[in-house]
C-alpha cells in the first residue's frame, strides 16, 4: 500500500561659523522675526464638512468590513455544508451497497452511479478498510491508498458518526474526507467507508464568494461615501446661504437677514439678528449721547467765549459756573457709558438688601440726626452690577434723606410675585408736585435750590435704570405723606 504526504564629487566649500552674529557684530535678526511670526500665525481652523465626512467614512468602513467579513464568513460555511452533504450522500450509499460474501469481505452489490469513482485521478474517491483486511480502494485512487484516522483510533472505541476532515496527503491535490465506522450484518468487523473529494470545486466557489463580496462592498462603500458627500454638501448648504447673506448685509447696507431658511438654523439666524439690533441700539446710544454731550457742552462753552472775547470783568465767575456746569454733563454722560459697558459684559447679579444696607449706612454717617429703615425681601436679586445699583439707590436715598423731613422708608422688592423687583423710597418731605414729576428727571433741573446739588441724580437713576431694562416713577407717599420714588429693576 502506498502512501504520499504532501508540503562624479562637486567642489567643496569654505566651512562656515555655525555662531550667530550679534547685533553688535551687524548680524541680523531675521530667522528670530521669522520664528516669532510663525508661532504668532492663527492654526488652521477644523472643516465641519471634513470633520463630518471623515466621521461618515470610518462608520461606513468600519460597517461594511465587519459586515463583510460576517456574510463572507456565512457564505464559505454555506459551501463547505453543501460540499460536505454530498460527500455524505455518497457515504451513504456506499454503506447501504455494501454486503458481506463468503470469504467475509465486503462487495457492493449494485454499482455506484458517480462514473468519477471509475476515473483514474478523477479526484472523487472512496475506501473501505478494515481490520486485518487490506485496504479495499475505488478505481480513481489507482495505485494510492487514502490514510484514513479511523483506522488509526483504538479498537476498543467505536463510533458510527460521519467524520469529516481535510488532508494533504496526495500532493499537488487537497482533501476533503468523510469516513464513517459500521458494523456490516454477518460480519463482526469494523469497517470504515470513507469518501474523499478534491477540495478545488469548493475553493473555486470560496474565491467567487468572496470576490463577488469585495467587488460589492466596494462599489456600495463607493456609493455611500458619494452620497455621504453629497448629503454633507446638501446639508451645509444653508450656513454658507447664511455667509451669503451676511456679506449681503455689508455689501447692501440691509440691517437684517430676511431670507427663508430652514428651521435649524433659524436659531442661529435670530441671534444674528438680535446681535446686529443689539449693536445698532448701542451705536444709536453712542450717537445720542455724543450728540447730547456736546449740545449740553455747546452752551458753557459759548459763555466762556464769549466772556473771554468782550474781557468781561467777571470772567473768573465764569469760568468757574461754566466748568462746574460742564463736569455735571460730563460726569453725567459717563455714567451712562459705564452703565451701558457693564451690561454689555453679561449678566449681572447683585443682592438687593446688601446695596441698600451698604448705602444707608454711608447715608447714616451724612445725615445723623435722621432716621433710616429698610424692610422687605432679604432674597431679592436683581439683573444690574452692584456698582449701578449703589449709585442708584445712593441717589435716591441721599434725596429723600436730604430733602425730606428727616424720616426715610425703603421697602425692597414690595410685590415678590412681580415680573420685576420694585423698591420703594419714600420721604415725610413736603414731595413733588405731580405737574413737575416729569420735568425733574431732566438734566440739571431742580426744585430745591436753597441746598446744594447739581440736578443730574434723578437723570442718572433714570437712564442707569432704563439701560438695564428697568424705570423709575414718582408718586405720593401714603404713609409718610412725602414723595414715594418707585424703582423697578429686572429680577436675576
Amino acid at each position: 500500500m502506498a502512501s504520499v504526504t504532501a508540503s562624479t564629487t562637486p567642489p567643496t566649500r569654505p566651512a562656515r561659523s555655525a555662531e550667530p552674529k550679534t547685533a553688535e557684530q551687524g548680524g541680523a535678526d531675521v530667522p528670530e522675526t521669522g520664528a516669532q511670526e510663525r508661532a504668532s500665525a492663527p492654526k488652521p481652523r477644523a472643516s465641519l464638512a471634513k470633520r463630518m465626512g471623515f466621521i461618515a467614512a470610518g462608520w461606513i468602513i468600519v460597517l461594511l468590513l465587519g459586515g463583510g467579513i460576517a456574510l463572507e464568513r456565512t457564505l464559505t460555511r454555506q459551501v463547505e455544508a453543501n460540499f460536505d452533504e454530498q460527500l455524505e450522500y455518497q457515504l451513504t450509499a456506499m454503506v447501504a451497497s455494501a454486503e458481506i460474501d463468503s470469504f467475509g469481505e465486503v462487495w457492493f452489490y449494485r454499482t455506484l452511479g458517480d462514473q468519477r469513482f471509475l476515473e483514474p485521478n478523477s479526484g472523487l474517491y472512496w475506501q473501505i478498510s478494515g481490520t486485518n483486511y487490506d485496504p479495499y480502494p475505488s478505481r480513481s485512487l489507482w495505485d494510492r491508498t487514502l490514510d484514513l484516522r479511523a483506522a488509526e483510533g483504538d479498537a476498543e472505541h467505536f463510533d458510527s458518526d460521519v467524520h469529516y476532515y481535510n488532508s494533504d496527503q496526495f500532493e499537488g491535490e487537497s482533501l476533503r474526507i468523510a469516513e464513517r465506522t459500521v458494523i456490516l450484518p454477518g460480519s463482526e468487523t469494523r469497517w470504515t467507508f470513507a469518501v474523499a473529494s478534491a477540495t478545488r470545486e469548493m475553493d473555486s466557489q470560496i474565491q467567487q464568494v468572496r470576490s463577488i463580496l469585495i467587488w460589492s462592498f466596494a462599489v456600495l462603500g463607493l456609493g455611500l461615501l458619494v452620497m455621504a458627500l453629497l448629503q454633507i454638501r446638501y446639508g451645509l448648504s444653508p450656513l454658507r446661504r447664511v455667509r451669503a447673506a451676511i456679506q449681503k448685509l455689508r455689501t447692501t447696507g440691509q440691517n437684517r437677514i430676511t431670507d427663508p431658511l430652514p428651521a435649524e438654523v433659524e436659531p442661529l439666524v435670530e441671534e444674528v439678528n438680535a446681535l446686529l439690533e443689539h449693536t445698532e441700539r448701542q451705536a444709536e446710544e453712542a450717537r445720542m449721547h455724543a450728540g447730547n454731550l456736546a449740545h449740553a457742552l455747546k452752551t458753557p462753552l459759548t459763555v466762556l467765549t464769549n466772556a473771554a472775547t468782550a474781557r468781561a470783568p467777571d470772567l473768573n465767575e465764569a469760568v468757574f459756573r461754566e466748568t462746574r456746569t460742564m463736569q455735571r454733563h460730563v460726569d453725567h454722560h459717563l455714567a451712562r457709558a459705564r452703565a451701558v459697558g457693564r451690561r454689555a459684559v453679561g449678566q449681572a447679579r447683585t443682592d438687593v438688601r446688601q446695596s441698600a444696607e451698604a448705602v444707608r449706612r454711608a447715608v447714616e454717617r451724612l445725615y445723623p440726626e435722621g432716621r433710616l429703615d429698610i424692610a422687605g425681601s432679604k432674597d431679592a436679586m436683581v439683573a444690574i452690577e452692584r456698582q449701578d445699583l449703589d449709585e442708584i439707590l445712593g441717589n435716591l436715598i441721599e434725596n429723600a434723606a436730604k430733602y425730606g423731613g428727616g424720616s426715610v422708608f425703603v421697602t425692597l422688592d414690595h410685590e415678590p410675585g412681580s415680573p420685576l423687583c420694585r423698591i420703594w423710597v419714600e420721604d415725610d418731605g413736603l414731595g413733588i408736585p405731580e405737574e413737575e414729576r416729569t420735568r425733574i428727571f431732566d438734566r440739571g433741573a431742580r426744585l430745591d435750590t436753597g441746598k446744594p446739588g447739581t440736578g443730574l441724580g434723578l437723570a442718572i437713576v433714570r437712564d442707569v435704570a432704563e439701560i438695564y431694562g428697568g424705570s423709575v416713577t414718582l408718586d405720593e407717599s401714603e404713609d409718610l405723606g412725602g414723595l414715594l420714588v418707585e424703582l423697578r429693576l429686572p429680577r436675576a
